[in-house]
């Protein structure tokens, strides 16, 4: 039997596993469908049955226990945030940093390296260029529309805000 089939026949239990240590029905089905992604990947998974089963479990547990540590590691953030903003009410607003690192998040992946080397860093272009393995030209054009994606991105958040409380 093909491993592809072999995981076909695993997927009722698979969800079942993924559906009891899940507080939600999505978040299940997300993670099975991770836990398959990264199966499908592995240089070398079990190629018995018996083997496999556990192992896929085991994959679907880790990738359920990383999920809540990056959870507990965001609440933790907000929260140590909002207590200094609290103790300390002459510190700025740190609404726009949150606000910004949202954002900035919300990038795809080759959209936030370039920012990354070039605003945060500090990099210089000719860095960059070295770093990412193309032309000086490409990161200049590539700096350019990452910062205004990230703009573009930051005002239309602040928008939807400004659009919520003007319906108040």
């Amino acid at each position: 039997m093909r491993f592809k089939d072999e995981i076909r026949l695993l997927l009722p239990e698979l969800r079942a596993y993924a559906f009891s240590i899940c507080e939600r029905r999505d978040d299940a089905e997300d993670l099975v469908q991770d836990a398959v992604a990264r199966a499908l990947t592995a240089g070398q998974p079990p190629e018995i049955l018996e083997q496999l089963r556990p192992w896929m479990f085991r994959i679907i547990r880790n990738l359920h226990y990383d999920e809540l540590r990056k959870m507990r590691v965001r609440r933790e953030y907000l929260a140590r945030e909002k207590r200094l903003y609290d103790e300390y009410p002459g510190t700025p607003d740190r609404s726009g940093d949150i606000l910004v690192r949202l954002a900035f998040e919300g990038l795809p992946p080759d959209t936030r390296e370039v920012l990354f080397l070039i605003d945060i860093m500090g990099l210089k272009y000719k860095e960059a260029a070295l770093v990412m393995n193309v032309p000086q030209g490409t990161v200049m054009s590539r700096i350019s529309r990452a910062r205004r994606a990230l703009l573009e991105r930051i005002e239309g958040k602040t928008d939807e805000k400004a659009k919520v409380s003007h319906l108040k």
